[in-house]
């Protein structure tokens, strides 16, 4: 029953903590520790002792396939230079020189201890890197590269301290260290991939989402414990099985089984992500109280965990430019100095870095100091550079996801595919296909496209978009049918299943109307496509990009007839003003196919994209 009691303790504080830390806009990873380091002086309240297999194989594994199946394989392999160069260069390098640090601060421990202690604070955490990052907007790029190197680098730490545990007791030679990250490298690679194409073809047969939910909790740990069971990186294998699936889910999984998946894991990573910031400030009474039992003083612990920090950091930003520089001298392809300064301060340390300070062996030479100095690095790294990070964003002025621009993107991405979806219905619709059907199948595809292009811009004329007065409407319908069959349930006319059944129409009805950004924040810069969205368009390369518009003041047809527009659209050739296909009119795509002028533009304040309607292109 205690137990039971510390389980619901330990999911009612990460609940409340994190939802007060998001309030107020507070680092989580550093209010759960300082509510952890607060609880674990109070005698009898969530006693939980952290252990290496309660972390490395209870936790971690679920947590790094939580990511991996949300993280992009083309992203991933877009910038797998970057990221071996972050989770296998910079973790061997920070061994390295945090050893010889702590070697020299800390009297009377062996260099092998010191190389262990190296290993043990090199791998930052996933979640206190990634989570400042995408609050503060950082380039997508470097998130991407964060997050690459922080599920990668686990299996290069754990590789260096397992070599070093060894080199504590016996001698250790280069080829048995290559030996050990091949075996590991190469074993975990392997079973990884075998594990995504055995539940691959397992999941190809089962469209239960329930089922298909139950096949994923199990994943991770059909890839990590045989890939442990031959000594090979279990770590490496859960990441290789999430980023396979993750990538193959489209084809996969049904739709129902990919948004319960979704919202599945995101629940667990949330749980678990907090709950081990937690558990880390819960440790700290027991480390004080193991290194007061050696009779060591505070002026024996705070100078050698200080400079066990300093090394910790400065490793980190050495070998960042130190990589970027001699990169540069090489004339290849490299990110900016300002971006270099951001990677090399996002190092905050986690769990992984506290429970791997456990596996140390018992009678390693102040074991106790070393274990309180690797909980030194991870508060000190969370405190100085989680806190400091957003600033130096800011500072940098590193350009972050722009809203308008990934509104912009998404409306060409999504008209390509309502596209694609309107030839394939000219192709398979016969002649005794009811016409009012396809004339419905038709709106409908482009429904959702146009919806995107509504939020690029404010109509002049300042009407609500056709979109947004459905989605006002039909949401108040919604509520009126749903309050009728609730009325229902309490008369007890239908049974139970039936009223259940229809609920949850109405909820999945609701969930699938998008909520239309707010107009409001404009831009004042010309968006352009990027080359490899856009393509190589010869009109729009030819066309201008602005030009005398014939009628200023609105849709030249609406004007004409009295009718009202939604969008402008101003056509690059000849100066014509035209509403948008959200419109009744159509007036600028009907100047197209009268004219076979390709390019237009925008018309709307602050915008400056152009669409070729030759190419289907944006620019």
């Amino acid at each position: 029953m205690h137990a039971a009691l510390d389980i619901l303790g330990l999911v009612a504080v990460v609940g409340f903590v994190a939802a007060f830390a998001r309030r107020f806009k507070i680092s989580e990873p550093l209010a759960l520790i300082a509510v952890g380091i607060g609880i674990s002086f109070i005698p009898r309240v969530l006693e939980i002792k952290l252990t290496p297999d309660l972390v490395l194989i209870g936790l971690l594994p679920p947590l790094l396939y939580s990511a991996a199946i949300r993280t992009s394989l083309v992203d991933f392999k877009a910038n797998r230079r970057a990221i071996v160069l972050l989770s296998v260069g910079l973790v061997a390098f920070s061994t390295v020189a945090v050893g010889f640090v702590a070697w020299w601060a800390i009297p009377g421990i062996p260099l092998a201890a010191a190389f262990a202690l190296g290993a043990v604070v090199a791998p930052p955490d996933a979640v206190a890197a990634t989570t400042v990052a995408r609050r503060v907007g950082m380039p997508r790029r470097i998130v991407a590269i964060l997050e690459g190197e922080s599920l990668v680098n686990d299996a290069t730490a754990l590789v260096a301290l397992n070599t070093a545990i060894a080199a504590l007791t016996a001698s250790v030679s280069v080829w048995h260290i290559s030996w050990d990250f091949l075996r590991a490298a190469g074993g975990g690679v392997l079973i990884g991939f075998v594990a995504a194409f055995a539940l691959a073809l397992v999941r190809k047969r089962i469209t239960d989402p329930v089922l298909d939910t139950t096949l994923s909790f199990g994943a991770p740990y059909v890839a990590f414990l045989p890939a442990e069971e031959i000594h090979s990186s279990g770590v490496l294998a859960v990441v290789v099985t999430g980023l396979i699936l993750g990538h193959q889910a489209p084809v996969l999984q049904t739709a129902g089984s990919r948004v319960a998946e979704n919202i599945n894991w995101r629940t667990v990573q949330f749980v678990l992500e907090n709950a081990v910031f937690l558990l880390i400030g819960l440790q700290i009474r027991d480390l004080i109280h193991n290194v007061t039992a050696q009779h060591l003083s505070w002026g024996d612990v705070l100078p050698p965990s200080l400079a066990v920090v300093g090394a910790t950091m400065a490793a980190r930003i050495v070998w960042v430019f130190a990589s970027t520089g001699t990169i540069r001298l090489l004339h290849q392809p490299a990110w900016t100095w300002g971006a270099a300064t951001v990677v090399s301060w996002a190092g905050m340390r986690g769990v992984v870095t506290l429970a791997a300070a456990f596996l140390l062996p018992a009678d390693t030479p102040k074991r106790s100091l070393l274990a309180l100095c690797a909980f030194i690095v991870v508060a000190s790294t969370l405190l100085i550079q989680g806190l400091s990070l957003p600033w130096l964003v800011r500072r940098l002025r590193l350009p972050g996801p722009d809203a308008a621009e990934d509104a912009l993107q998404a409306a060409g991405l999504v008209t390509d595919a309502a596209r694609a979806g309107l030839v394939v219905l000219e192709r398979v619709r016969t002649p005794e296909d009811p016409p009012e059907v396809i004339a419905q199948l038709e709106e409908r595809a482009m429904r959702r496209a146009n919806q995107i292009w509504e939020q690029l811009g404010r109509s002049q004329t300042e009407l609500e978009p056709p979109t947004v007065t459905y989605r006002r409407l039909r949401l108040q319908m919604l509520a009126a049918e749903r309050a009728s069959i609730i009325e229902a349930r309490d008369r007890g006319v239908y049974d139970d299943d039936i009223l259940r059944t229809a609920l949850a129409a109405i909820d999945t009805e609701e969930s699938l109307l998008d909520r239309v950004a707010d107009a409001a924040a404009r831009i004042d810069d010309e968006l352009v496509t990027q080359e490899r969205r856009a393509g190589d368009c010869r009109h729009l390369e030819e066309a201008p990009r602005v030009v005398q518009p014939l009628t200023p003041t609105g849709c030249e047809e609406c004007l004409r007839d009295g009718t009202r527009w939604v969008h402008l659209r101003l056509c690059l050739s000849c100066g014509h003003v035209g509403c948008c296909d959200t419109s009744v009119g159509r007036h600028a795509t009907g100047h197209f196919h009268e004219t076979g002028h390709p390019v237009m533009r925008s018309f709307e304040p602050g915008e400056a994209w152009r669409w070729c309607y030759v190419d289907e292109l944006l620019g």
